[in-house]
């Protein structure tokens, strides 16, 4: 049986078993449920072959002007003889190959200090980060979500983690929220219905994060999400984390733009061999699905579990602070292969295109611990 047909069927067993499930299980099935979820297939691929790009698949300078960073956060942490760097979510290990490759060449004495450590939920990419990362032997190593592990000293990082958590999906009517429930129609297709909210969690979300609904005005049919699995990933982070930093990119808005009225039809988006549309119930298992991130919430409940916020910024900006610029000068200057110039230079201004990759939110958050990055100490101003 085809993977999807299976999945369906699951679902369908499982909705009939319970009447309906929240938007928010069947989400989780879609992407993560074992050997059939879309995170967990064996085929599901990151990149130009696959169904999106992220900048770390774009290009290897991501990752090194990273690195710039991380280097700066081992010396603002009185370079510790262990800086763990805790990549949360690696996809097929790029990101940590060129992290590793770049410490060692550029920076051998902070590389000798570095500890990578990958947190990865599904198996299928467990495996080929092992295969892709095999060459660094014991200088890296995977960890569960359910491992004891030693407290932290160093940066959590995660790019493009959070927007594919599940998320409860909330309607205006009556002057009330309801949420969006997944049942089956007399055919045993999938189709929404509506229920009370009766989460308790989802009022004390828009309390924290400043919104108050009923001051909104919302019409009727008015639609958002609410991401609850960021809350305790947040606070296992803290917990984890001794002295250091979390550092988190991501699309996203803060909550008075996220939760804005004329944003009526929410944020979320399915991705399908690089097009997007907003229909989660098609081709289930098969496509990826993501909901925006609300930044203020990030921050909010950061500061709730004892994580200051040191910056908020745009992608583009942290990246020209980190030397973005000086890569594209030097690169326009150099004498190599035209058509690879050509490739880079593209990739180097996607990264920092206002309107893509550039327009993501960086958002940094300390614990014991402070970086001073002057070129952003404005740019992160009024953020929302």
């Amino acid at each position: 049986m085809p993977k999807g047909t299976q999945l369906l069927a699951d679902l369908q067993e499982r909705i009939r078993a319970a009447g309906a499930i929240s938007f928010c299980e069947f989400m989780a099935l879609a992407l993560y449920a074992p050997q059939w979820g879309y995170y967990n297939r064996p085929q599901m691929q990151i990149g130009r072959q696959g169904d999106f790009i992220t900048s770390s698949s774009l290009t290897r300078d991501f990752a090194e002007l990273l690195t710039e960073a991380f280097v700066q956060m081992w010396h603002a942490l009185q370079r510790p003889q262990r800086f763990t760097l805790l990549e949360m979510g690696a996809g097929e290990g790029q990101f940590a190959d060129v992290v590793l490759n770049y410490s060692q060449a550029t920076y051998p004495d902070f590389f000798a200090a570095l500890e990578y450590q990958i947190q990865e939920q599904s198996p299928s990419l467990r495996e080929r980060q092992r295969q892709r990362l095999a060459p660094w032997g014991d200088r890296l190593g995977w960890r569960g979500s359910d491992t004891p592990a030693a407290p932290i000293t160093g940066c959590i990082f995660s790019n493009e983690l959070v927007d594919a958590f599940p998320v409860h999906r909330l309607q205006w009517q009556g002057g009330n929220w309801q949420e969006i429930y997944v049942s089956l129609n007399s055919e045993g297709a999938l189709q929404e219905v509506l229920r009370p909210l009766r989460d308790d969690r989802i009022h004390e979300y828009f309390a924290t994060v400043g919104i108050d609904p009923q001051q909104q005005g919302y019409s009727d049919g008015y639609r958002t999400e609410v991401n609850l699995n960021l809350i305790p990933w947040l606070k296992d982070l803290s917990q984890r984390l001794e002295r250091g930093f979390v550092l988190t990119i991501d699309y996203g808005y803060p909550a008075q733009q996220y939760y804005h009225p004329a944003r009526c039809e929410g944020t979320l988006q399915c991705y399908y061999q690089h097009r997007y549309h907003n229909n989660p119930y098609c081709c289930v298992g098969e496509q990826d699905i993501t909901a925006h991130v609300d930044v203020t919430a990030l921050t909010r409940y950061g500061e709730k579990f004892g994580l200051e916020t040191l910056y908020v910024t745009r992608q583009s900006l942290f990246l020209m602070a980190l030397g973005l610029g000086d890569r594209l000068l030097a690169q326009q200057q150099s004498n190599g292969n035209l058509l690879q110039a050509l490739n880079r230079h593209q990739s180097l201004h996607q990264l920092i295109d206002p309107l893509g990759l550039g327009g993501f939110y960086v958002i940094l958050q300390g614990k014991q611990a402070t970086l001073d990055l002057p070129q952003l100490r404005e740019a992160d101003q009024g953020w929302g």
